[in-house]
C-alpha cells in the first residue's frame, strides 16, 4: 500500500506560517539518522533534506499564512496545510499517516493518526524534516527584512528577544494575532 507521511511544524509560534509536509518513500526505504526533526541537528536536517527529495516518490511542502491561522484557529490550519500538501503530491498515495492524535479526515482516503510518528514512522520522520528545513530557511529570509525578533534564531517561537521585540517595536503582518504574543503584566 502507497502511504504518504504527513507532518507539521510552527504550530507553537507566534510569527510565521504554519508548514506541512507529505512524503510517500520507497516501501523498503531505511534510513540510520532519520528521525523526528527536533532531534536531529540543523546540518543533519539539512542533508537530510536533499536525501529525502532525491529518495521519495513523491513529496510536497505546503504553509498556511498567519491570516488564515488567526481566522480558523491553528488546528484548522495546521490540518489545511497537511491536506494542501497531500493535494500537491504528485503520486497519489492510498494512504495517510499523520503524526499526532488529530485529523481532519482527507476525502476519500483513510488515514491512521499516529502519536510520536516522526519516531516511529520514516515518511513521517521525512514529513517533519522539509516542513522544518522549509519553514527555517523561510523565517531565516524574513528575519532580514525584521532583524529586532531574532527570527533567525528563534524562527518565530515565543523567546524573550521576540517578546521584548514585539512590545518595543510592535508586531508585523507575520505576527498571529490570535495568539497571546506578549504575556500578562502585572499591573501596580
Amino acid at each position: 500500500m502507497l502511504e504518504a507521511g504527513l507532518d507539521e511544524v510552527g504550530r507553537g509560534c507566534l510569527a510565521g506560517p504554519v508548514v506541512a509536509a507529505a512524503v510517500i518513500l520507497p516501501p523498503d526505504y531505511a534510513h540510520p539518522v532519520l528521525t523526528d526533526s527536533k532531534l536531529l541537528t540543523k546540518k543533519q536536517r539539512e542533508k537530510l533534506r536533499d536525501e529525502i527529495c532525491q529518495a521519495a516518490l513523491a513529496w510536497a511542502v505546503a504553509e498556511v499564512p498567519p491570516r488564515i491561522i488567526d481566522q480558523i484557529n491553528i488546528s484548522k490550519a495546521s490540518f489545511l496545510a497537511m491536506h494542501q500538501a497531500v493535494a500537491q503530491l504528485l503520486v497519489l498515495p492510498e494512504f495517510l499517516i499523520v503524526d499526532g492524535n488529530q485529523f481532519t479526515s482527507y476525502p476519500e482516503m483513510a488515514h491512521a493518526c499516529i502519536v510520536k510518528g516522526d519516531q516511529k514512522y520514516y515518511s513521517i520522520a521525512a514529513a517533519s524534516v522539509l516542513a522544518k528545513t522549509y519553514r527555517d530557511d523561510l523565517m531565516v529570509k524574513l528575519s532580514k527584512q525584521f532583524p529586532a525578533y531574532g527570527w533567525d534564531q528563534n524562527v518565530g517561537y515565543p523567546t524573550m528577544r521576540h517578546r521584548q521585540a514585539i512590545q518595543q517595536v510592535g508586531i508585523t503582518p507575520y505576527h498571529r494575532l490570535s495568539f497571546k504574543l506578549l504575556p500578562d503584566v502585572p499591573q501596580a
